[in-house]
């Protein structure tokens, strides 16, 4: 949520989560061969217990990295953190940050949680409205937000004090 105080030395803040534990669900779903390959085999418990043990791996790890983007935007920057440990976490300070927008991001370029290429960084759940910052490296960093006009208008705030 963005907080209007007025005043001199007074900024907006906005914070803002959003959440697609549908995602981490399905995401796991693809395990279920592993499983049952593991448990056909003529070994014993162990043939079962490897596969299962890469299948709750991979779904803890989905769980504590990309189910959740939190992002607050304010004064001191933009900071993004994944998941319920808020790890991983970026930080782009003001001076950083070129151009701020927001985009409508289409459902075929959804990233699902966080990915960096040479040139881009997604950091994004859903679809829908996204905040996108242009950096003066022009790398862009597209985050998933629930309000992107808020976060915008808390970034251009800072920018202009």
């Amino acid at each position: 949520m963005a907080s209007a105080l007025t005043g001199r030395g007074r900024y907006s803040i906005y914070t803002g989560r959003v959440t697609n534990w549908p995602l981490v669900v399905l995401s796991v779903v693809p395990m279920a061969p592993l499983l049952v390959m593991g448990g056909s085999s003529n070994e014993s418990w162990r043939g079962f217990a490897v596969p299962l043990l890469v299948a709750a791996a991979v779904g803890l790890v989905n769980a504590l990295t990309g189910s959740s983007v939190r992002t607050t935007a304010g004064p001191n920057g933009i900071s993004v953190r994944f998941g319920p440990l808020g790890w991983p976490r970026c930080t782009y300070g003001l001076e950083r940050v070129e151009r701020a927008e927001v985009i409508d991001l289409p459902p075929w370029y959804v990233a699902f949680g966080f990915w960096w290429t040479p040139r881009r960084t997604y950091c994004t759940v859903r679809s829908g409205p996204a905040l996108r910052l242009t950096l003066r490296t022009g790398r862009t960093v597209t985050v998933t937000v629930p309000d992107a006009r808020a976060a915008l208008a808390a970034i251009h705030e800072a920018k202009s004090a």
